[in-house]
């Protein structure tokens, strides 16, 4: 990790001169799967593109179904009863959501309710502080996923990556990969962007594409800010193709999640989920 404060500096150059072609609608090199991006295909044309280059399965718009599959269906207040759990489980056959995002106490309940269907079991680790050991993080990711839990958002240790203490970050993050890995398990790392400056962002993508995480992720929902445009494309930027981008936190219409997935979101995670699919 000796050389990250050199990589961030070559990161802000390479993405000032992205930003200039890019204003200049000239290609420079596109990195995303357009077959699963028909928004940001769209965007390109919209940006003076006479021609692209895909197969079978372009040319749709994107539909309310398809969407859904790109969300995962959260409920985290502390105060969540059984029953909202039931009903979130419940939502997300009918609409197919992408997961269910719930407390680790609710796993093996949603497991259970959601077994036969392809709705994934997310949970939270290290929630929403991400402040606890890596010793306690990969205990809780462990036991959710004898539980049944899927897809694991883990939080940062923020105050470590703000000191630059970066071996801690990527171990604590790894420590949490390979216990997963085991699983078959997909890992996404919540950075908590409100919290960080954009240099801070660069880093701690640069971590978790490093410890080998399956997604970055904005936001816990529970700090002073939540997913926002620009951090979405400075995510993408940084972790390029490899690895995908949830936005979290603050997604509460349809237009906010078609403006992230312009921006190069992968995955959204909503409590507004329904209202967003079915408007």
């Amino acid at each position: 990790m000796a050389d990250i404060e050199r990589i961030v500096q070559q990161v802000f150059t390479e993405k000032a001169i992205h930003d200039f072609y890019k204003s200049d609608k000239t290609c420079n090199g596109w990195e995303r799967n357009i077959i699963d991006q028909p928004i940001a295909v769209k965007n390109i044309i919209n940006n003076g593109a006479d021609r692209i280059a895909a197969g079978i399965g372009i040319g749709e718009e994107l539909s309310n179904k398809t969407l859904a599959h790109l969300i995962d269906h959260t409920l985290l207040r502390p105060d969540a009863t059984v029953n909202e759990i039931k009903i979130l489980c419940e939502e997300a056959r009918k609409y197919e959501f992408a997961s269910v995002c719930i407390n680790p106490s609710f796993v093996s309940l949603c497991s259970e309710l959601l077994r036969g269907t392809s709705v994934k079991v997310c949970t939270v680790i290290g929630f929403p502080l991400g402040a606890t050991t890596t010793e306690t993080k990969r205990y809780e990711s462990e036991q959710a996923l004898k539980d049944g839990a899927t897809e694991l958002d883990m939080v940062i240790n923020i105050g470590n990556l703000k000191q630059g203490n970066y071996d801690y970050v990527f171990e604590d993050i790894n420590q949490v990969v390979l216990i997963s890995k085991k699983y078959r398990a997909i890992v996404k790392v919540i950075i908590e962007t409100a919290l960080l400056t954009d240099e801070e962002k660069i880093k701690a993508c640069l971590i978790s594409k490093k410890a080998k995480a399956d997604f970055v992720k904005t936001s816990t929902g529970f700090s002073k800010g939540g997913a926002t445009a620009g951090d979405i494309a400075l995510m993408r930027f940084v972790v390029g193709s490899a690895v995908g981008v949830k936005a979290s936190g603050g997604v509460k219409t349809i237009e906010d999640a078609k403006r992230m997935l312009e921006s190069g979101a992968d995955r959204i995670g909503a409590s507004a989920s329904v209202r967003i699919v079915t408007s």
